[in-house]
């Protein structure tokens, strides 16, 4: 072991290297902090500010996409009427497996947004139909994707469009008729 003038041998060794390190620390931070000032002056022509002259918004609620939808409850008749136009939001596996009679199907991702020319193409085939209403129906779960979907599609100047409040759950609950 050590005797005390050999611990404070070793602590002075420590020291002294962590001295070394800080100091080289220090330079970096300071030659990093010179670059930075002079790249700002330099490509920026206004510069970007040392101190903010307002406050910045950092929690800023996301804008919700789209337009008005109404709720509508699985139970009401005007899902089925012949004047109708039924988009199913769910994937593709869950409509083969079961869906309403004349829906089309646009699967809703909330990851993947639907490409603008698949929304432009479901609008266009919604305003051929003439349509007095357009239903749209999803999984059913919160928040649901036929609700999402509805959205879009009210966003793109399409009036009247409801969502089927509980989805296809409730829709086949009902098992009114479907494939």
């Amino acid at each position: 072991m050590f005797g005390r003038d050999g611990d404070k041998a070793g602590l002075a060794l420590l020291f002294e290297g962590l001295g070394a390190a800080l100091r080289d620390a220090l330079i970096i931070t300071a030659v990093c902090a010179l670059v930075a000032v002079a790249v700002n002056a330099w490509l920026h022509p206004e510069g970007i500010p040392f101190i903010a002259k307002q406050e910045y918004e950092t929690l800023v609620p996301c804008p919700e996409p789209g337009g008005e939808v109404t709720a509508m409850q699985s139970s009401d008749g005007r899902i089925r009427a012949p004047e109708t136009f039924v988009v199913d939001a769910r994937k593709a596996g869950d409509f083969r497996a079961w869906h309403l009679d004349r829906a089309m199907n646009v699967t809703y991702d909330y990851l993947d947004p639907i490409p603008e020319k698949v929304i432009r193409m479901l609008v266009r085939n919604i305003a051929r139909s003439r349509a007095q209403l357009v239903v749209v129906y999803g999984d059913g779960d919160d928040p649901d994707t036929g609700e999402q979907l509805g959205r879009e599609i009210s966003g793109k100047g399409i009036k009247n469009v409801f969502f089927v409040k509980g989805g296809a759950p409730a829709l086949k609950e009902r098992a009114g008729g479907g494939s």
